[in-house]
C-alpha cells in the first residue's frame, strides 16, 4: 500500500525557542507504555504543567492543528521514538523549523511526518501569523517546496532522499515489506541457506 505524502495542510501551532529536547517533548516517565496510544495527551507534559494552561498545546485556538512551527535544533537529546510519536498522536502531521536533530528527523521520516526547514526569518514570520490568526491554513508542499500561510509564501528545504520517499510513498518500510510479500517469499525460496532441507549435513 502506497502512502504518498505530497502536501500537508491545516491550521498551525508554534513553539518559540531553540533546543527543545525530547525529554521536554515527552518526559521519561511516559516511556513505560507498551504502545504509543495515549501519548498525545502527555506531549510537553511538564512544560504544560509549568505554564498552567498557557502552553500552546493547551490553548483552545490551537486544538486540531496539523502543522507545528519550531525554531533551531528541535528534537535534540535522547533518541526516543516516543517524541515524534507523541507529537503525531496529538495530531501534528508536518513540522517546519530552522533545524532538527538528526535522529528525531529520521524517526519522523519513518512515521511519514515531513520535517522541512526554512530560514529564521521565514519561521519567525510563520509564528507571528499563527499567533495573530490561529485558524489560518498552513500548507507544506513537498512538490513545490513551498510553505504557504494566507498570503505569505516562502521556500522550504528537505533532503532529496527524504523528499522522494514522501512523494513516492516509500517512506513506510514495513508497508513496503508487506506490499511485496510474494516477491520476498519467492526470493527466500531460492536461497538454500533459508531451507534446512537443502543444507547438506555430513
Amino acid at each position: 500500500m502506497v502512502s504518498e505524502v505530497k502536501a500537508v495542510s491545516g491550521s498551525g501551532i508554534s513553539l518559540v525557542g531553540d533546543d527543545i529536547d525530547t525529554d521536554r517533548i515527552i518526559p521519561a516517565r511516559f516511556l513505560r507504555c507498551v504502545t504509543f496510544d495515549g501519548l498525545g495527551e502527555h506531549v510537553f507534559a511538564d512544560d504544560r504543567t509549568a505554564l498552567k494552561g498557557k502552553h500552546a498545546f493547551d490553548q483552545p485556538q490551537y486544538q486540531g492543528a496539523k502543522v507545528l512551527v519550531v525554531n533551531r535544533n528541535f528534537g535534540c537529546g535522547s533518541s526516543r521514538e516516543h517524541a515524534p510519536q507523541a507529537i503525531a498522536k496529538w495530531g501534528i502531521q508536518a513540522l517546519v523549523g530552522e533545524s532538527f536533530a538528526e535522529i528525531f528527523f529520521g524517526n519522523c521520516v519513518a512515521m511519514g511526518i515531513p520535517c522541512v526547514t526554512a530560514d529564521s526569518t521565514t519561521v519567525k514570520q510563520l509564528q507571528e501569523i499563527i499567533a495573530a490568526n490561529p485558524q489560518a491554513a498552513v500548507t507544506v508542499n513537498l512538490e513545490t517546496m513551498q510553505v504557504q500561510c494566507g498570503n505569505f509564501s516562502a521556500p522550504i528545504s528537505i533532503g532529496e532522499g527524504a523528499k522522494n520517499m514522501f512523494v513516492s510513498g516509500t517512506w513506510d518500510a514495513c508497508g513496503q515489506l508487506v506490499a511485496h510479500t510474494d516477491q520476498i517469499q519467492a526470493t527466500a525460496a531460492k536461497l538454500p541457506y533459508l531451507s534446512w532441507s537443502k543444507v547438506a549435513v555430513g
